[in-house]
């Protein structure tokens, strides 16, 4: 029984050391990338894009909120048709 409690003991010791040494590498892998990575950025900045301003007449009716009269007659013709069918004629 004595000799299970020590094999318990050794491995729970092994595990944490396993995963300390694990940690501690991973800890150390991130400092050196972002440290890498910080010194490159500053050699090679990424370029600044421009968005292109397109003035395109639907995409500024959309924006005021314009509603074509061809979608305003096919729902208000859907309406009429609804209401017909199930009669809730006013």
């Amino acid at each position: 029984m004595d000799n299970m409690q020590q094999q318990f003991v050794e491995a729970g010791t092994l595990m944490l050391a396993g995963m300390v040494f694990v940690f501690a590498f991973l800890g150390v892998l991130i400092v050196f990338i972002n440290t890498v990575l910080a010194r490159l950025a500053i050699k090679f900045p990424d370029p600044i894009v421009v968005p292109h301003s397109r003035a395109n007449k639907k995409s500024s009716s959309k924006a005021k909120g314009d509603i074509s009269p061809a979608v305003v007659a096919a729902i208000s013709g859907a309406v009429k048709r609804y209401r017909a069918q199930h009669g809730q004629d006013k």
